[in-house]
């Protein structure tokens, strides 16, 4: 009985999804409606290749973190040049069935990602992967191939990261990138395209849609990007509201609370407030910088090597377009915002509840977990904040562990776990204080955020997936 009233609880706090998902289930990035937060106990803070470790196997490298089921989990990798799905056996991490996708073509990656990057969805029957190098494809439990649905090729400056989400009966999947980003929702029975709608406003962005009901309404996609957080409706695709104020390129996924949504963005040091740069408008620039035809090339700019990346289309040629781009992105403003979900239209100047600007992380999704909003960013800095006031509870380096932070924070039992990219388990206590309870060494590089479920913590290292627990 009180267990039942735990999970009802935590799903009216977390979950906003139409489809409530099992709050012990971790079926897709960062577990029930993207939040990192499980109401599993009995989870081991002491960690190690050794201490509470249930089982580990070896698997090749790959960036997306486990999705679970009831008794299987799921990943992807690259195994030398291939791109696998593999799924393992939940209580004995044996691997069952490993899948070998298509690869059209090798697109070029940020050194920080990979081409096995995107978390797999599953909704207990079958499993849905997203590579780059191809599109979307279902398995069944058993390995069969359901369907395949090729996308791209994208034009990414990183590289694509933002993971497939089951929506009713739909997979949907965000595909920003340099030029014709979109959103796309298909059939989970067969694949075929339900709806897509553009994202014009949205460049390089690896942020994945978490899902939002408004009393007495249909669900809605919510989904991060270039200066929006955007609004879809479920079933068609149609844009809804949104709020302005974001960063130019958003990585990490929103987290819930009640009516209010959390999310964070940094573009480059220069988008601090008060950091801004001047720049010029395009009509002054072609007057410098024009060639005899009236084209203004990138090669002939000054410092085209750091500003490459507004050749949105890698053509060579900077248009007034991409130029308008370069000013409204260097314009932005790194920062975690506190949004009030809901309305029609544009909803910035009603629904934006406050804004935090010092340390915010450029991959790492937020956590909300007790009462305290948590943020690590890419350089190990973590910062504890008010979620109704954005007030500051604390901001530092964790002792012990002070490092890079790719993976995102996950909590549950009492622990908020932090993982550094050198393999350091962080375990903090709750309440915002950021004196750990315990610094693991797992010895492997991590980027994959864990998974919590049952009693166990499952965490990807470079070459391992380990099952972690306390014996019964």
């Amino acid at each position: 009985m009180v267990r039942t009233f735990v999970a009802l609880l935590f799903l009216s706090i977390v979950s906003t999804s139409a489809d409530a998902p099992d709050p012990e289930s971790w079926s897709r990035f960062r577990g029930p409606n993207g939040s990192g937060v499980s109401i599993s106990t009995r989870l081991p803070a002491e960690l190690g290749p050794d201490t509470n470790v249930i089982w580990k196997t070896a698997l090749p490298f790959g960036h997306s973190s486990p999705a679970l089921t009831r008794d299987r989990i799921f990943l992807t990798a690259t195994r030398s040049d291939r791109l696998v799905t593999i799924c393992l056996d939940r209580q004995t991490g044996k691997i069952l069935w490993e899948r070998e996708a298509p690869r059209a073509r090798v697109e070029k990656l940020d050194s920080r990602n990979g081409p096995a990057g995107p978390t797999p969805a599953t909704d207990g029957t079958n499993v849905y992967v997203f590579f780059a190098d191809f599109g979307l494809l279902s398995y069944d439990m058993d390995g069969r191939e359901r369907w395949r649905v090729p996308l791209g090729p994208f034009n990414n400056l990183y590289g694509m990261g933002a993971s497939p989400v089951l929506v009713g009966d739909t997979v949907v999947l965000a595909c920003d990138q340099n030029t014709d980003s979109f959103i796309i929702a298909v059939a989970q029975r067969d694949g075929r395209v339900r709806w897509k709608t553009p994202r014009p406003e949205a460049h390089s962005g690896h942020s994945t849609p978490i899902l939002y009901t408004p009393a007495g309404a249909p669900t809605q996609i919510v989904v991060p990007g270039s200066f929006l957080l955007t609004a879809y409706a479920a079933a068609t695709g149609e844009k809804i509201w949104w709020v302005r104020g974001l960063s130019f390129e958003l990585k990490s996924t929103p987290v819930v609370s009640g009516d209010t949504l959390y999310i964070n963005g940094f573009g480059t040091p220069q988008n601090q407030p008060g950091a801004h740069p001047a720049i010029e408008a395009f009509e002054a620039i072609a007057r410098q910088y024009a060639d005899a035809s009236g084209k203004v090339m990138l090669a002939k700019l000054p410092n085209p090597n750091a500003r490459s990346w507004i050749d949105l289309d890698a053509n060579g040629e900077i248009t007034s377009g991409e130029w308008d781009y370069y000013r409204a992105a260097m314009a932005s403003e790194n920062g975690m915002l506190a949004i009030r979900l809901g309305g029609r239209g544009d909803v910035t100047d009603t629904n934006v509840r406050w804004k935090y600007h010092k340390s915010v992380p450029q991959l790492p999704s937020p956590l909300l977990y007790q009462k305290v909003l948590y943020m690590v960013n890419d350089g190990g800095i973590v910062t504890a904040l008010n979620p109704e006031t954005g007030g500051e509870m604390g901001q530092g380096r964790l002792k012990g562990a002070i490092d890079h932070y790719y993976a995102s924070p996950v909590a549950a039992d009492g622990k908020i776990f932090m993982l550094s990219e050198t393999g350091k388990v962080v375990v903090l206590p709750p309440g915002g204080s950021l004196e750990p309870m315990v610094v693991n060494d797992l010895g492997d590089d991590i980027y994959a955020t864990p998974a919590i479920s049952d009693g166990k913590i499952y965490i990807r290292t470079r070459g391992w997936l380990y099952c972690f627990g306390l014996a019964r």
